[in-house]
């Protein structure tokens, strides 16, 4: 059963949301403290004061933590170990402000970071937070017209880049691209900083592109600046439905108790503790739970500069954990597939060890019940799925581990985090019964942390709750149990309507996952005459397995025989890997498109665009 002390909290964040999240403010610093929690015009604790880089930072070397672990920089690509102390960190980040300043950028300004994982990003994060700036970080590599898109919108006073990233074992040079998203965009920024990486050198074109080291060393450390609780703290694009990218706004305020809050009772994180969330800063995962989140809450976090297989091997990230000591450790479904697909019978975790790992959790996608099996299987540890979405900025469902609740489903991402009520409804916007599939929706107001605009964009953020009076309607289909455990599903748009039956494409998914033989898959609606649309399967098998004519037919008896006939799979590809983001996410629109005959443009967020040359060769489209 859920732990008491789960059941208690959760039913106080809902009955009294007021003291609750009053009180839960008490764990940041603040210049002017709050005196209510929600306001209806303003938002979360309007009216207080405070300084987001402050909470990460500047507190815990006052409190007399200084000389703590608070970065731990692990690349293996480049074989480089960084750790940086509370004080180092408070070094480098009031110097890298200082620098900003000097280039002119004040509170409220835009600083766009289209950067690698490397210590000087989170520097220039921290940086700008210090200052009141806003930052908008851009996944390193992303295609120039994506890049330019977000200039536009942002329209920021600086950009800040490096001269490269590095994917696997290919060097990305990024001034490249950056030029030409800057040749494309139609607003002009006043400078470039580059930071120069050793391994490849960028040419710089004066008087607008500026060395970073140079101008670092040349700049003062600057102190933070006071900011009110509902300033924007950065924007973080997301992928709109028009091919317009959605800014998501992230508030000061609200943002650092969340966090803070989640730190402590979703993961059991103290200070001084070591949690590493194995994702991208350009990804909000890496916004929440490598920067900001673990320094708030004053935990040691780590910088990874590496993937899950091939850097050097499917043992990186145990290696990583062993080495530093890693207690929470936080990761997508994709990478704990990539490890099993490459290494079934986790040798390298039987040789390597967990070390003082406590619990393993997942989000980013559905994580099915088979992978959720051997990760518990292999570690021993608890492995834990949980959900959120770059809008709300911290889970919203989930086990709480630091709450004492260790209760899981397989298939599940947990019960609703305190401060969150969910609801399952119909296309008219009527309960289901417990355990029928329809719209997950989340009763307003969102607790703190979650978004409460959208760059220059009120119509759509306001879009998101319009559908259903007083919900926030999250695009994912989904379930609650009679036990109370949310299960989600996938999209909206996953849900498929076969011959008049609502079925759920993440349910085949893991039927098909638990084919012995099967490393990861997914499942599709594809259009069809008479049955309106029919799911299609696409399976991976794990490493060392070769498929034969008989897999597809096996997996269509497995789906059948749980499912039943009304599930209607009769097509399973077997490929060599699913199209991808650099996140982890599989790319099922595109899927479907090709699918359906109807050739698309590669995605700026693919991982390898290779993949969609033999997607367009399987459905004869190139």
């Amino acid at each position: 059963m859920m732990s008491e002390r789960y059941r208690a909290t959760y039913e106080r964040s809902i009955v009294d949301a007021e003291s609750f999240w009053l009180d839960a403010a008490k764990a940041i610093d603040w210049i002017a403290p709050p005196r209510t929690a929600w306001s209806d015009r303003s938002g979360w604790f309007a009216g207080a004061t405070l300084n987001s880089c402050y909470n990460a930072v500047d507190r815990h070397v006052a409190a007399g933590r200084g000389g703590q672990t608070a970065l731990i920089y692990d690349s293996p690509v480049t074989g480089t170990i960084r750790h940086y102390s509370y004080v180092e960190l408070l070094d480098q980040v009031s110097a890298t402000a200082g620098m900003l300043e000097r280039l002119g950028v004040g509170k409220g300004d835009r600083v766009v970071l289209y950067m690698p994982m490397i210590p000087e990003t989170a520097f220039a994060m921290l940086a700008c937070a210090r200052l009141g700036a806003i930052h908008s970080v851009v996944f390193g590599g992303f295609a120039p017209p994506e890049l330019a898109k977000r200039i536009d919108d942002a329209r920021p006073r600086l950009l800040l880049t490096a001269s490269c990233g590095i994917e696997g074992s290919r060097q990305i040079a990024y001034k490249p691209l950056v030029d030409q998203a800057l040749a494309l965009a139609a607003h002009a920024v006043e400078h470039v900083v580059v930071m120069q990486r050793p391994m490849l050198a960028a040419e710089l074109t004066a008087p607008r592109d500026l060395d970073w080291s140079k101008l670092l060393a040349d700049s003062e450390p600057v102190s933070c600046v006071p900011v009110a609780a509902e300033d924007p703290l950065y924007i973080l694009y997301t992928s709109g439905t028009t091919g317009t990218p959605k800014g998501v706004v992230r508030d000061n305020g609200g943002h650092a108790v969340a966090l803070t809050w989640s730190m402590r009772h979703i993961y059991g994180i103290r200070p001084g503790d070591v949690f590493w969330a194995a994702s991208d800063v350009g990804w909000v995962v890496g916004h929440s739970y490598i920067v900001y989140g673990p320094l708030i809450a004053g935990a040691t976090t780590i910088l990874f500069e590496g993937k899950p297989v091939g850097t050097p091997d499917a043992g990186t990230y145990w290696r990583t954990i062993a080495r530093h000591g890693v207690e929470i450790f936080f990761t997508a479904p994709t990478a704990m597939r990539a490890i099993r697909k490459e290494d079934p019978d986790a040798r390298h975790l039987k040789a390597i060890g967990t070390g003082n790992l406590r619990a393993v959790f997942l989000a980013g996608e559905r994580a099915d019940p088979d992978t959720l099996a051997w990760a518990e299987a292999v570690t021993g540890l608890p492995v834990i799925d949980h959900w959120w979405q770059t809008e709300l900025g911290w889970p919203a469902a989930a086990t709480c581990f630091g709450l004492g609740d260790t209760r899981r489903r397989r298939g599940s991402a947990g019960f609703p985090v305190p401060g969150y009520v969910f609801d399952i409804l119909s296309d008219e916007g009527t309960p289901v019964p417990a355990g029928d599939t329809g719209h997950v929706v989340l009763k307003t107001p969102l607790p703190p942390g979650c978004y409460r605009s959208l760059w220059n964009n009120p119509a759509g953020y306001a879009k998101s709750f319009a559908t259903f009076d007083g919900y926030y309607e999250t695009g994912d289909a989904g379930h609650v149990d009679g036990d109370g455990f949310v299960n989600i599903m996938g999209r909206t748009d996953d849900i498929i309507n076969v011959a008049g039956h609502r079925l759920s494409t993440g349910q085949m998914e893991q039927i098909v996952a638990s084919q012995p033989e099967i490393a990861e898959c997914a499942v599709i609606g594809v259009d069809d005459a008479l049955k309106g649309m029919v799911p299609v399967a696409f399976a991976v098998t794990k490493a060392g397995i070769e498929a034969d004519g008989a897999l597809p037919d096996a997996i269509v008896a497995r789906v059948r025989a749980e499912l039943g006939a009304v599930a209607a799979l009769r097509e399973v590809h077997v490929v060599r890997a699913l199209p991808k983001t650099r996140s982890g996410k599989i790319l099922r629109a595109v899927l479907r498109s090709l699918a359906n005959g109807k050739d698309v443009a590669t995605p700026p967020t693919i991982e390898d665009a290779d993949v969609l040359t033999e997607y367009r060769r399987l459905f004869r489209l190139g």
